[in-house]
C-alpha cells in the first residue's frame, strides 16, 4: 500500500538510506540536495524533520539554483511509503491567493526513487496530495514538468491534469523551457 506520510524519526533511517543510495528529493538540484540533507540529518535529525513541515512560513529563506535567496512559502514535504522510503513529494502555497511568485515551479513537485519507478507510486501520492491542497482551500494546483518528461505528464494527467502553457522558467533555474499543467480541485 503506499501512502504519503508525514516525516519521523521513525521514517528517517528508511530515508536516509535511499539518500545514501544516491536518490534526490530534489529533481533541480540533485545531488547537492542529497549530500546538504544528509549532513543535516547527521547534525541534527529532528532539526532536519521539523524543517520539511513548515505552513507558516517560519523557516530561513530558500536559496535557489542560482545562488540567490528568496522568502519561504507556506508548505510541507510528505514521504511517499510503502514500508519503507519510496520518494518524496511537497506542496507549497500562499495564503490567500491560488498564485504563486515567478521562482517557484509549482504548487506540488515530487520525486520517487529509481528502484520504485514506473509502479504508479507518483500517480497515487500525487492524488493524496491534491486532498491537502483542497485543505488550504486553493481551487487549483499547478505543476510543472519538462517537455522530455512524459512519465511526469503521465502522472499529473492521471489525476485530471490538463496542459495550460508553455514557459521559460524563471532565470534562477537556468531559464529552460517548460509545461505547465493544471489540476482543478
Amino acid at each position: 500500500m503506499i501512502e504519503i506520510v508525514k516525516p519521523t524519526l521513525e521514517h528517517l533511517p528508511s530515508y536516509k538510506a535511499a539518500l545514501e543510495r544516491g536518490w534526490s528529493p530534489d529533481n533541480v538540484r540533485l545531488e547537492e540536495a542529497t549530500r546538504e540533507q544528509l549532513v543535516v540529518i547527521e547534525e541534527d535529525p529532528v532539526a532536519f524533520l521539523a524543517g520539511l513541515d513548515d505552513p507558516e512560513a517560519k523557516g530561513p529563506p530558500i536559496s535557489l539554483p542560482d545562488g540567490t535567496t528568496v522568502p519561504r512559502l507556506p508548505g510541507f514535504r510528505r514521504w511517499i511509503w510503502d514500508g519503507e522510503a519510496a520518494g518524496s513529494i511537497g506542496f507549497r502555497w500562499q495564503h490567500g491567493t491560488a498564485e504563486l511568485p515567478p521562482h517557484v515551479l509549482g504548487h506540488i513537485g515530487y520525486a520517487v526513487v529509481p528502484w520504485k519507478r514506473r509502479r504508479g507510486y507518483a500517480t497515487e501520492a500525487l492524488r493524496l496530495m491534491l486532498a491537502e491542497a483542497r485543505a488550504v482551500g486553493l481551487p487549483f494546483v499547478e505543476i510543472t514538468a519538462k517537455p522530455h518528461n512524459p512519465a511526469s505528464h503521465k502522472v499529473i494527467l492521471a489525476n485530471g491534469g490538463k496542459l495550460v502553457g508553455h514557459f521559460f522558467e524563471d532565470a534562477a533555474y537556468g531559464g529552460a523551457e517548460s509545461l505547465r499543467f493544471r489540476i482543478e480541485l
